[in-house]
C-alpha cells in the first residue's frame, strides 16, 4: 500500500540532499520516478538542489492555482509513453514497470492545504508513493499552511534534524535581513526576491527566545 510522507526539519537539515538521495534510490534499481516543487521557490529557478553542491531539474513546478492530481496524471503518462518507447531504459533485472514509482515534492511547506489533499488522492487513488520535504514553521513559529495539512493527513512523518549554533536541537528558523533579526514581515521571504539580502538561520528554542526578545510570534 502507498503511503504519503512528511520529512520535515528546520533550515539546512538536509532536506533537499535527503530528496535527492532517495530519487537516485529509485532510479538505481531501475525505477521511474517525478520531481516536482511549488513555483514560489526561486532558489535554483527549476532546480532542487542541496547545499552539498548537488543539482537536479525538477519535471514539473507547481503553481498556487494547480490541480495536483491533473498535473501528476500528465507527466505520469508522459512517463509511460517513454518507458514504453523504450526512451526510458527498463532494468530487466530489476523487473521495474513502464510507469512512475514516486512522487518527490521539495519545498512542500508551499503548497496550498487543497494540493496536500491532491497528493493524498495521488497515494490513496493513484496507489502512488509521495515524499514530502519541507519546513514545519515559518520565522515567527507559525505553521506554514501546507504543512500544516500534510501534519493532519500524512500516514508517515520523520524529522530531519539538524543544530542550533549553540550545539542543541535546532527547532525554529530565524529570519535576518542583511545579517540582522527580524521579526516581522511577510511570511515567505526569499532572497532573490528582495532587495536587502534575506537569510535563516536555525535556531533552538532557547536562542530564538533570547533573539526576539521573548517573541513566538
Amino acid at each position: 500500500m502507498a503511503k504519503l510522507y512528511f520529512r520535515f526539519g528546520a533550515m539546512n537539515s538536509g532536506k533537499s540532499t535527503a530528496l535527492l538521495q532517495a530519487a537516485y534510490n529509485y532510479e538505481e534499481r531501475g525505477q521511474h520516478i517525478l520531481l516536482a516543487k511549488p513555483e514560489i521557490d526561486t532558489k535554483g529557478a527549476d532546480q532542487i538542489s542541496s547545499r552539498l553542491g548537488v543539482a537536479r531539474q525538477v519535471d514539473f513546478l507547481i503553481r498556487p492555482g494547480d490541480d495536483l492530481r491533473v498535473l501528476f496524471g500528465q507527466h505520469r503518462a508522459r512517463v509511460k509513453e517513454l518507458a514504453e518507447e523504450a526512451l526510458i531504459p527498463e532494468s530487466a533485472a530489476t523487473g521495474a514497470r513502464p510507469d512512475v514509482a514516486c512522487l518527490l515534492v521539495d519545498e512542500a511547506q508551499f503548497l496550498t492545504p487543497e494540493q496536500v489533499d491532491d497528493l493524498l488522492r495521488i497515494v490513496v487513488e493513484d496507489d502512488v508513493p509521495v515524499l514530502a520535504y519541507g519546513i514545519r514553521t515559518d520565522f515567527q513559529t507559525r505553521a506554514f499552511p501546507g504543512s500544516a495539512r500534510l501534519l493532519e493527513l500524512a500516514h508517515s512523518l520523520e524529522e530531519l534534524k539538524t543544530i542550533c549554533r549553540c550545539g542543541r536541537k535546532a527547532l525554529f528558523n530565524a529570519r535576518l535581513v542583511g545579517g540582522r533579526f527580524v521579526f516581522d514581515g511577510d511570511q515567505v521571504a526569499i532572497d532573490e526576491l528582495s532587495a536587502d539580502r534575506v537569510t535563516y538561520e536555525s535556531m533552538c528554542a532557547e536562542c530564538y527566545l533570547r533573539e526576539s526578545g521573548g517573541r513566538l510570534r
